[in-house]
């Protein structure tokens, strides 16, 4: 009888978190005034933001990693959601749609996203620390789009959007880092914190 062979799925973690560290830097670079406009944010939105994560979540979902595979589908769709929003809104799909853009959508679109980061935070007490953290700056970045892009609060929400972007993309760095560094050295050399609450 033919055995069969047992294919090993590497933890997809480190690449995910380096998707959104870029993304979210290059995106908070944008907010904080460093630099001008969306047209070239939108490649690392497609690519890292959004293809990175979404590879991520496709091999989490092979290591039966429900959180996993939510955490990076979930936000890899929003990157290619947000891109070809920026597209729409600068005319790519014609001026018809571009004209007719109602940016109060996008700004539910971000509440639907904090109600999906809420309870994926909860989640995240049972991981690390680090992306505990990762997923509690989240809550703030889409808390202050979502007020900032409806209107209410617009310039301190856009300021809270930008400095948690930026947070979050360190963090997405560090636990990157830590991930690729303490497996390779086969030792904790950079700590990403136990669990908040530990599974049952």
């Amino acid at each position: 009888m033919e055995e069969k062979r047992m294919i090993t799925v590497a933890d997809p973690t480190p690449l995910g978190l380096f998707g959104l560290a870029m993304v979210t830097l290059v995106a908070a670079s944008q907010k904080l005034g460093l630099t001008d406009g969306v047209s070239l944010v939108i490649p690392w939105a497609i690519f890292l933001g959004a293809s990175a994560q979404l590879y991520a979540s496709i091999q989490d979902a092979k290591k039966n990693n429900m959180f996993g595979a939510t955490a990076f589908g979930g936000y890899a769709f929003f990157w290619f959601s947000v891109a070809m929003t920026w597209m729409t809104k600068a005319g790519v799909f014609g001026e018809a749609l571009a004209s007719t853009a109602d940016t109060k959508q996008l700004g539910i679109a971000f509440v639907g996203y904090l109600i999906f980061t809420l309870y994926m935070t909860i989640g995240a007490l049972t991981t690390n620390k680090v992306l505990f953290l990762i997923f509690f700056f989240i809550n703030f970045l889409f808390i202050g789009l979502s007020f900032s892009t409806l209107g209410i609060l617009e310039g301190p929400m856009h300021q809270l959007a930008a400095y948690a972007e930026f947070i979050i993309s360190l963090l997405s760095f560090y636990g990157s880092a830590a991930l690729i560094i303490n497996g390779q050295f086969g030792k904790t050399v950079l700590p990403m914190g136990a669990p908040i609450i530990a599974k049952a």
